[in-house]
């Protein structure tokens, strides 16, 4: 069998990954050596706050240092300035409040302000998906390349005259450790909420507009005046109401308090952060109702709010849905500024963006795809889970949601998605075909769906368990949700690259 014959390697060493460069700072031959090296083990913890930013996409791997150097300064005050808006949202939200309470504003549709909502979140989420579901979302929208932007040369990001020193900024600066972050749990019934409200009449509408044109191709390094990330493409955003926002920045803040201390136990040294500096962070962000943490974890949920508020204006079709906090607590447990952290969480969801949608058009096309992968691999297997009506592989609904966040353990889940942003990478650096990735090495060719084929690896290894033993769909469901702290994800990956060198022709052409 292929796992049997695959040589293990190390993760990509520090000493090794300084050698990948020239001179100017640039990747030698484009970057192939390093996807090579992290396709085979992963990422040394020591430097993936440098190595991260390559691999989703926020560098591009012909740049040079100056030239990344630039994109950082950018990305900065693009963040900066998504935060401003995030602050003026918030505080006409407390004004409007403020004047409700003293019973001197009327609920008047059309004025343009604020419509005021009693509304429970769980009513939030239940109009937000009859309003959603209902707008006409093309497969093709599905599946574009990068998401819908709020534009950042208006009034409130001017950044071309913006003076640096004078730009309000809410990254966290003060601490030099690198903030690790916990999980966070998302319902028990794994079906991510979705916040995006009915655009009520009157409400104020936050004006948004497409970045400037950017070339289609994914260098971001053009000329020395003119540098941009290869996350930046123009498309037309969905325009998000002022009553969206404050759905949205409801239940980050709740997910974000309910965030649990996982990764205290890795990186203890890094949960040493002052009191002072945790608690003035969180009154930056607005962050109530955290008495009861610690200051690690103060920390860190005042981080989580500020970076989703910003996501949530940049990706505003999507907005904020429970589960994605999963996605983007590991990423700032390792970046530690949190302008890099959002847009190395923006390259994350451009292809986890899918698992959001209120259509759940992605997860269907995906959960089909691990049901071919299985039907393909074993027929026997799978006549049996038609058998038990099991064949649309729910089963493994949350391991597609969170990307085996709540399988694998925290050390686990980073080797995984480090291999799978490799494959990524590979693909959006147009060495994705099996001819040119069989030039690098004899070995499975990089697909954008390593995850999934690592799910149905997931399975296959307990078919004897499943054939002999489970005569339902709750039983199989059971036994996936039990996996937690029981897979290699070593063995995970040299089964799912097996996969891939077998079905990859029938599957993915």
């Amino acid at each position: 069998m292929y796992h049997m014959l695959r040589k293990r390697k190390h993760a990509l060493s520090p000493q090794y990954w300084k050698s990948l460069f020239t001179e100017d700072g640039r990747l030698r031959d484009g970057g192939i050596k390093l996807l090579k090296k992290v396709r085979s083990g992963g990422v040394h913890p020591r430097i993936r706050d440098e190595v991260w930013p390559f691999l989703l996409g926020v560098y591009d791997f012909n740049s040079t240092k100056d030239e990344r150097d630039a994109v950082r300064t950018q990305n900065r005050k693009k963040y900066e300035g998504l935060r401003r808006k995030c602050r003026k949202l918030i505080k006409q939200s407390s004004e409007r409040s403020k004047l409700n309470d003293l019973g001197e504003i009327s609920n008047e549709g059309g004025d343009g302000s604020l419509q005021d909502s009693g509304s429970s979140s769980s009513d939030d989420a239940a109009s937000s998906r009859e309003f959603l579901s209902s707008q006409d979302i093309t497969p093709d929208a599905e599946y574009s390349d990068y998401p819908s932007t709020v534009s950042l040369e208006d009034d409130y990001v001017n950044v071309d005259n913006a003076d640096a020193s004078i730009l309000d900024t809410d990254s966290t600066e003060a601490p030099e450790v690198i903030q690790t972050v916990p999980p966070i749990d998302v319902p028990e019934d794994n079906n991510p909420i979705k916040t995006t409200k009915d655009s009520a009449e009157g409400s104020e509408v936050i004006q948004t507009a497409p970045p400037d044109d950017v070339p289609e191709d994914n260098n971001p390094v053009k000329t020395s005046k003119e540098v941009s990330s290869p996350l930046q493409k123009k498309v037309p955003p969905k325009l998000p109401t002022n009553e969206d926002f404050s759905t949205w920045q409801r239940i980050i803040r709740l997910d974000a308090i309910r965030a649990n201390a996982e990764w205290m136990e890795h990186y203890p040294s890094q949960a040493a952060i002052s009191d002072n500096i945790a608690r003035r962070t969180a009154e930056d962000v607005g962050l109530e109702d955290y008495g009861h943490l610690e200051a690690g974890r103060i920390l860190h949920a005042a981080r989580l709010v500020a970076i989703l508020e910003a996501y949530a204006l940049y990706d505003s079709e999507i907005g904020y849905c429970q589960g994605m906090s999963d996605l983007l607590s590991p990423i700032i447990s390792i970046i530690s500024e949190d302008h890099e952290a959002f847009w190395c969480f923006v390259g994350f969801m451009k292809k986890a963006r899918q698992n959001f949608r209120l259509d759940e058009v992605g997860i269907k096309r995906q959960l089909e795809l691990v049901a071919k992968i299985i039907k393909y691999k074993d027929a026997h297997l799978f006549k049996h889970l038609e058998k038990l009506q099991a064949e649309d592989c729910f089963f493994v609904y949350r391991m597609v949601v969170v990307l085996f966040r709540r399988e694998l353990t925290f050390e686990q889940t980073l080797c995984l998605w480090e291999v799978m942003w490799a494959d990524q990478a590979a693909i959006r650096a147009g060495i994705g075909g099996i001819s040119a990735w069989n030039k690098v090495r004899k070995r499975a060719p990089p697909t954008d769906d390593l995850l999934l084929y690592a799910i149905a690896a997931s399975v296959l290894q307990r078919r004897k368990l499943i054939i002999e033993t489970y005569s339902s769909m709750d039983e199989i469901i059971r036994e996936c949700n039990s996996m937690s702290g029981q897979l290699d994800v070593l063995k995970l990956l040299d089964d799912a690259h097996s996969l891939v060198v077998a079905l990859h022709d029938k599957i993915e052409t």
